[in-house]
């Protein structure tokens, strides 16, 4: 399973999922999903706009998640 860290990058940075839907140009629902982590599939596109917008490392981002072992 793939984690994704963007509500705690955002909650951190005091970010609304409007803010960065018009910083990144990524539309709100993909936001959305990502930060619930409710998102099936992601655009490498994306994940290179979030990473810039947010200054980050894509493994900052995401993490590869082992739900028998919890990390």
């Amino acid at each position: 399973m793939i984690k994704c860290h963007l509500s705690q990058l955002m909650g951190v940075r005091k970010l609304k999922i409007s803010d960065v839907a018009r910083g990144t140009g990524i539309n709100r629902g993909t936001i959305t999903r990502l930060y619930q982590e409710t998102s099936v599939r992601v655009e490498f596109e994306v994940l290179e706009k979030l990473c810039k917008y947010l200054d980050v490392e894509i493994g900052e981002l995401l993490e590869v998640w082992d739900e028998e072992h919890g990390a």
